[in-house]
């Protein structure tokens, strides 16, 4: 069986050629023999966010959908409200195992919001922004 994902980067700052998180997260993905049925760049804005998830979830074939981005410390920093305000229901072992997993590598770990839950038959992760630890968290919950 072929695991279908959508990528959702979370900024500000980045579009689809400079989002090296997202390109990060579908190279990952092919690694693995699964599939990206979409990519997208959403603005740092609950609403937009939020609409993303939706569309995502409802309008694409996506099993998982992973958000990149937004889920630091900052005022900007709105993508795990996002996620609350969609799922049907949350999955906080996902958070934990990606926050256990990243303090091994890094003390400051406990500051991080990833957060995962269920939208349907959709399940959605968000991961951090950077880059480097993409692999980490997605390994923990892979």
């Amino acid at each position: 069986m072929t695991i279908k994902f959508a990528i959702i980067t979370c900024s500000d700052t980045r579009t689809l050629e400079t989002d090296e998180a997202g390109q990060k997260l579908e190279q990952l993905i092919a690694e693995q023999g699964w599939e990206c049925v979409r990519r997208v760049v959403e603005m740092d804005e609950r609403p937009f966010i939020a609409g993303a998830l939706i569309d995502a979830c409802d309008n694409t074939d996506a099993d998982i959908v992973l958000t990149c981005g937004g889920s630091g410390l900052s005022l900007r920093d709105v993508t795990p409200e996002a996620l609350f305000a969609v799922c049907d229901r949350m999955m906080p072992g996902f958070g934990e195992a990606m926050r256990a997993k990243s303090l091994t590598i890094v003390p400051t770990a406990i500051l991080s919001r990833q957060e995962a839950g269920l939208r349907g038959s959709s399940l959605i992760i968000n991961l951090p922004g950077k880059p480097s630890s993409i692999r980490d968290c997605l390994d923990a919950v892979m």
